[in-house]
């Protein structure tokens, strides 16, 4: 009895200093344990996530890849693999596992080594939360009091949830959901037992256990996690023996996105950080909805691609990229060699590497980096004649080998059927910008060919000078200057001496042919150069330069002298395309937008675009009035003492009317310039009496769409070519050249292996840009309907003779109809005379091909 009181009287002595003990070291920790109370109201570092208008995932942008579930989210066997292998006693404990603890505290008593951590999920949680992984007594203890709090604060499922979401697991992936998709691409109930025995088995050592990297070292955890839940009876023998023998199939996935748009997505970033910092940016979970439309922005980035490679094939065949054997008494790498070579090639859009092993006739046999053996024909060879220089290409080839011959690492890509085409990385550079005219909407954007090659923006970045698409700024202030679509410009050599230079300016047409007296409607068509300067001229410099800044130019980029006529002005294909929508919207000068709106991760809305857009002036007039009639109610005294006018008039005001944008030029001027820029496309006269012409844009009558406007421009050399095309709904800007503006894009000879609608000659805007913008538009007028831009009030419409611009009597193809300011149409007859009846003209591809020429260039 005595020696069972003594047993008591230590026990309760013990437990006193335990206590003491316990007591003392929460005192001693306390300042260092961080308040768990934000755990309620947890933000988990998400990523932001980039959006198209039509909710399709472009990119994202952060330091932790994490996609949040809920608890209930979760298939039952993934909670079981946590539960058996970190705390199979999570549902029953507070926090802290006696038994772990004496159990880890016998392992260190025996050993003399920390190896095993007896932390619950909760205690890893704390210290994923607040704590490093140190292996530290004080860390431990710290690490206990902290999941004491969060037991008392939350329940066990929401500690599960947050531990599931929080922890890491290799690879930037943090949590089970950016796991599942990191390691397999898939959604979490789309795993299979095996995958997430895998997963599970993660959180021990994340890098260590990789299955990417350690594939043998995963699957032995792996197996270490389905025989633990076996054991504790999660799953049946059978679903053991089939989960431990399935192979590792994990490998790296990026994010899930649904269309790779990274120019528009770059945009965003910078603007996000420039918002909210690039903390918050990055980890706070926000979802930016752009702008862009997935269907046109997948186009645009297509024909952007497609037009290059066109370029690029038609100036010839630049040799492979390297040759990894050359001659036939060089012995040839074996399969393991060429595959270590090929997967070191990092590849670009959509080309791919392979090496030529055998050369045929007219074939050849290629290897891809995945070892697959292809085959690419002669249709897909005949194109590569040799590049000598820009302007200069060899002979045609006949046979496979005037090619390549084995050994050769080549690029190849599939063509819109199907067909494998031999390839190289273009050199030339590209941009492709559209937008809404009516509101500044930008639809698509795409600032180069490769997002990889060179994260520089073309579209909204490079400024290069525009060549003729600035004529119809040029035209339009000379519509403000009393000329007319129907005026007489004598299309004729200028020779202009400048005495302070001491040489003499000869702006020239392109090609160097004159037709006299000309309309500035078939002026405009066919981007006659001396017309333009005798335009600017009529004008003045000052006032033409003036007349442009209202088109949201900057006034260092407008040169304030004649080679402004002829397009010197440097613009980005951005800008150029907001000046040209004020042609389309009836002279509004909108702001171009890329962000729609911007939600927190809890779906509120932080921002919404409030764009102005295009007023007619009929809703300008009405914003006046009910301006103003809001101003007189809030002043009378009256109408406010008067509740049932007061409720009318609240009523009257409940419609925000639209933010109008201002407007800087005419709904008349803006009309007769766009109706003009749509015989650049549908040319004018009739081809049958021998008085038919085509304008410079006459390619995308291929869209048999007679509510399209159009431009071309080309400057000095062919350094630098546009085409701009519009209709009410729609306004698109392409430019191609070099990113050294020295660099001229030169010259193509035919190709004797291609067909008749080959491309060839000067490149100009016709023929390297507006194949761009024409497959563009294709699909980005696909589903719109028919949008003409009609003629406003203030306009009278009179036949006149096509050759003086008087008003003609006659009503056949000599004459036409044409738009004229109220007040400006001319009064006086062209002398009546019996119409010449000419032998017809055929408009095959040669003759089309040669009438071209009317496209214009610097000088």
């Amino acid at each position: 009895m005595k020696i069972f009181k003594k047993f008591l009287q230590i026990l309760c002595i013990c437990v006193l200093l335990g206590c003491i003990t316990l007591v003392a070291l929460y005192l001693y920790v306390k300042p260092d344990i961080p308040s768990v109370a934000v755990l309620k109201d947890v933000k988990l570092q998400t990523p932001m996530q980039v959006f198209t208008r039509d909710g399709a995932l472009i990119n994202q942008f952060g330091e932790k890849r994490r996609i949040p579930v809920k608890i209930n989210d979760v298939p039952e066997q993934m909670r079981y693999a946590f539960l058996a292998t970190e705390d199979n006693r999570f549902y029953e404990h507070y926090g802290i596992d006696p038994i772990g603890i004496v159990r880890s505290a016998l392992v260190l008593i025996s050993t003399g080594e920390k190896r095993q951590g007896a932390s619950t999920i909760t205690m890893q949680l704390a210290r994923n939360f607040f704590l490093t992984r140190e292996k530290a007594y004080i860390r431990k203890v710290k690490e206990i009091f902290i999941a004491l709090h969060i037991e008392q604060l939350l329940t066990k499922d929401e500690i599960f949830e947050l531990y599931l979401n929080k922890i890491e697991l290799g690879n930037r992936a943090f949590g089970i959901g950016a796991a599942a998709q990191v390691y397999y691409g898939k959604a979490l109930n789309e795993l299979t037992l095996a995958q997430m025995a895998m997963i599970a088995g993660l959180p021990k050592a994340p890098s260590a256990l990789n299955p990417i990297r350690n594939p043998e070292r995963a699957k032995a955890r792996r197996n270490v996690v389905l025989g633990r839940m076996l054991e504790e009876g999660y799953i049946t023998q059978a679903e053991y023996s089939e989960a431990t023998a399935a192979p590792i199939t994990a490998k790296f996935h990026g994010a899930e996105i649904d269309l790779y748009a990274p120019y528009i997505s770059e945009m965003v970033r910078a603007e996000l950080v420039a918002m909210y910092g690039e903390d918050q940016a990055y980890n706070s979970g926000i979802k930016v909805y752009t702008s862009v439309e997935s269907t046109v922005q997948a186009a645009a980035q297509q024909a952007l691609r497609k037009n290059l490679y066109a370029y690029d094939m038609r100036h010839g065949y630049r040799g492979p990229e390297a040759y990894l054997w050359q001659h036939d008494n060089e012995p040839v790498p074996d399969n393991d060699t060429i595959l270590t070579k090929l997967k070191a090639v990092n590849e670009l859009a959509d080309l791919h590497a392979a090496v030529v092993v055998e050369v045929q006739e007219q074939a050849m046999t290629v290897v891809n980096k995945e070892g697959e053996q292809l085959s690419i024909d002669w249709d897909g060879l005949k194109w590569a004649r040799s590049y000598i220089t820009s302007s200069r290409q060899s002979f045609a080839p006949k046979t496979a080998a005037d090619i390549l011959s084995p050994g050769a690492q080549i690029w190849y890509r599939y063509d819109d059927q199907g067909q494998i085409m031999l390839a190289q990385i273009p050199e030339a550079s590209s941009a492709l910008v559209s937008l809404d005219p009516k509101d500044g909407r930008i639809k698509a954007v795409v600032g180069g060919y490769s997002f990889e090659q060179s994260q520089y923006n073309r579209a909204v970045q490079a400024k290069r000078q525009v060549g003729s698409n600035i004529k119809p700024f040029i035209y339009s202030a000379a519509l403000e200057h009393g000329y007319s679509l129907a005026s007489i410009i004598n299309d004729a050599p200028i020779n202009h001496w400048d005495k302070s230079q001491g040489v003499a300016w000869r702006p020239k047409n392109s090609p160097d042919k004159y037709v006299g007296p000309i309309r500035v409607r078939r002026a405009l068509a066919q981007s006659k150069n001396v017309v333009s300067v005798r335009l600017l001229r009529g004008v003045g410099v000052e006032a033409t330069a003036e007349h442009l800044l209202k088109f949201g130019f900057i006034p260092q980029d407008i040169p304030k002298n004649e080679t402004l006529a002829l397009g010197s002005a440097s613009l980005t294909p951005l800008e150029l395309a907001r000046g040209m929508s004020t042609f389309a919207n009836g002279g509004n000068l909108i702001e171009p937008y890329f962000i729609t709106e911007i939600r927190s991760n809890e779906g509120e809305v932080l921002f919404k675009a409030q764009p102005v857009v295009a007023c007619s002036d009929e809703v300008r007039r009405k914003n006046e009035v009910l301006a103003e009639f809001a101003e007189f109610a809030r002043t009378d005294q009256s109408i406010s003492d008067d509740f049932e006018k007061q409720s009318e008039i609240d009523e009257s005001l409940s419609e925000e009317p639209p933010k109008c944008a201002p407007r800087v030029i005419s709904e008349q001027n803006a009309f007769l310039i766009a109706d003009a820029m749509t015989s650049a496309i549908w040319g004018g006269g009739n081809w049958q009496h021998g008085n038919g012409w085509n304008g410079t844009g006459w390619r995308a009558t291929k869209l048999k769409r007679r509510d399209l406007s159009g431009k071309t421009g080309t400057t000095n050399s062919s350094v630098d070519t546009w085409f701009s095309g519009f209709n009410k709904n729609v306004m698109a800007t392409v430019w191609v050249g070099f990113d050294n503006p020295g660099n001229a894009l030169g010259r193509t000879s035919y190709n004797n292996n291609l067909d008749k609608s080959q491309i060839f000659g000067a490149e100009s805007g016709a023929k390297t840009a507006q194949p761009a913008w024409i497959d563009y538009m294709e699909v980005a007028l696909a589903d719109e309907p028919y949008a003409p831009i009609e003629p406003p009030e203030g306009l009278e419409s009179v036949r006149i003779d096509l050759q003086t611009g008087l008003l003609s009597h006659n009503n056949d193809f000599s004459s036409r109809f044409e738009y004229f300011m109220k007040g400006t149409a001319p009064t006086r007859y062209a002398e009546k005379k019996r119409a010449t009846i000419f032998e017809a003209q055929p408009q095959d591809d040669k003759k089309q091909e040669t009438d071209e020429l009317f496209e214009s260039e610097l000088f």
